[in-house]
């Protein structure tokens, strides 16, 4: 097609750096997904300022042999009329198709919202990144909203309304909900063989089938397993949904707040806190007590704190809440990571310049291990020389006079 001319466009490559460390700041995104249509790949997406696209401003696209590439494989820019959009509050949601053909497997696609600037890699906002891997060049589905927009997340809240949207012909949805005890990630340091590891084969809870264009409605907090086709030749296909308890990605109950200190605490402080007659004024004053009765602190702390956990459940949901994944752990107790390297070989590095004994640089790497349940989850390379520097983060946390007190996540 003519539209899409490899290595001839006149403006300059999307980014210079390859620092990936604005997609993890929590702040609004450029949320995308993808459907399998035909000889097509549909892209679905949802920008959170609609403004990015006025005055002429272009929606930029380009094709990168890798992450760590020094030049894209192709870039055009997507004309207007070939957008499917709909404005939704100040964003707008937007939708193009782009020909198989120039999505080989394993390519990185950029999605760039509005003029390139010198932090385009970093500008979540404006820019969205997706490796192509087989499960986006078959899936001919995507999941929608109680309204049919793409829901562009791959969790629901225990008896929220979704569905199914399928291209061509409505296909049946069969379910399965899986019996699954969600496990917190082991501290960096620690030698994961030296845990006894889940069940092998996920017992099943209960199943259904759908019938074609039938809402979904799960009351039952789990992990379940969509299989979506059958009809008229469709080849089935599996996803997984993540149906949380109560408000996730927020925490709302007692139960909700002890949980994640776990990082922090020993299993004795945590039942102290979970038998106490007010589980939640027994938090308020765990944290009280860290700040050693500074109220204004220990409000911050508490602020910060949460604040990440429920980031981290926005960020990396999988086949457990955020919070309780590889990146999820040090997301909560490190923080956002200040400069964010993707590989060639799929692995990701996350590094901290003043996270290390005596403020010494950090480096934490992430080795891609997708399955049926979690097709973007990453596991922590664990590393016996982390157990000095964790200590001493979770310390800072514990101790006032080291309390984090840094600016903002969301401004870092």
């Amino acid at each position: 097609m003519l539209w899409l001319l490899p290595l001839l466009c006149a403006f300059a490559p999307l980014a210079p750096r390859p620092d990936y460390a604005g997609l993890y700041r929590d702040a609004p995104a450029l949320q995308l997904d993808t459907r399998r249509e035909g000889d097509s790949l549909r892209l679905l997406l949802r920008l959170p300022d609609a403004a990015r696209l006025r005055g002429g401003r272009p929606l930029r696209v380009a094709g990168w042999p890798s992450f760590e590439a020094k030049a894209p494989l192709w870039q055009d820019s997507i004309p207007r009329r070939r957008w499917r959009a709909r404005p939704e509050g100040e964003g707008l949601r937007l939708s193009f198709s782009l020909p198989l053909a120039q999505l080989p497997n394993g390519l990185v696609l950029q999605l760039q919202a509005g003029e390139p600037s010198a932090d385009s890699y970093q500008d979540a906002a404006t820019t969205a990144w997706l490796r192509i891997t087989p499960e986006q060049l078959n899936r001919p589905f995507v999941l929608t909203d109680s309204v049919g927009q793409p829901l562009l997340r791959r969790y629901v809240q225990a008896g929220e309304t979704f569905g199914v949207e399928s291209f061509g012909i409505y296909q049946p949805v069969r379910w399965k909900r899986y019996q699954v005890q969600p496990s917190a990630a082991l501290p960096p340091m620690t030698d994961p063989r030296s845990v006894a590891g889940g069940p092998r084969v996920l017992p099943v809870l209960d199943s259904a089938t759908a019938a074609p264009g039938q809402p979904l409605r799960f009351e039952q907090p789990g992990l379940y397993a969509l299989k979506v086709g059958g009809l008229g030749g469709v080849a089935p296909h599996t996803i997984a949904v993540l149906v949380a308890d109560n408000n996730y990605p927020a925490l709302t109950t007692a139960a909700e707040l002890i949980e994640p200190l776990l990082y922090l605490t020993t299993s004795q402080e945590r039942q102290r806190l979970t038998d106490a007659p007010a589980p939640k004024r027994a938090v308020d004053k765990f944290w009280l007590d860290a700040a050693r009765g500074n109220q204004s602190q220990g409000r911050e702390l508490i602020r910060r704190y949460y604040g990440r956990v429920e980031a981290a459940n926005r960020l990396f949901a999988a086949h457990k809440a955020g919070w309780l994944t590889d990146k999820g752990l040090l997301y909560v107790v490190l923080g956002p990571p200040p400069s964010v390297r993707r590989l060639a070989s799929g692995e990701e590095r996350w590094f901290y310049p003043e996270a290390g004994v005596g403020g010494s640089p950090v480096t934490f790497s992430f080795r891609p291990k997708p399955s049926t349940f979690a097709p973007d989850y990453y596991e922590l390379v664990r590393r016996p020389e982390y157990e000095l520097l964790w200590y001493a983060a979770v310390e800072q946390w514990r101790t006032p006079p080291t309390a984090p007190s840094a600016p903002t996540d969301r401004n870092r």
